[in-house]
């Protein structure tokens, strides 16, 4: 399971990056949540960038971001 932070930590603009496996990620909040995946071992700026989604910047978004990043990180680390 994604140790992501709480939606208060989204809502006062503080971006989030992270990594499980080989799963890669950073969560930008602006008017909604913006997700970036891609896949290890480099940095944001220096690889390429599988999926961009977005969700809102709220608690059912937040849910939704966290059901997705689950199953992306299933996927990435089945291979």
């Amino acid at each position: 399971m994604l140790d992501i932070p709480p939606l208060l930590f989204f809502q006062s603009k503080n971006p989030f990056s992270g990594s499980q496996k080989n799963l890669r990620f950073l969560i930008k909040p602006e008017e909604n949540l913006i997700v970036y995946i891609w896949k290890g071992p480099y940095c944001f700026e220096k690889s390429e960038i599988l999926e961009t989604k977005e969700f809102p910047l709220e608690s059912k978004g937040r849910e939704a971001m966290l059901a997705w990043l689950e199953e992306k990180d299933k996927e990435l680390n089945e291979e």
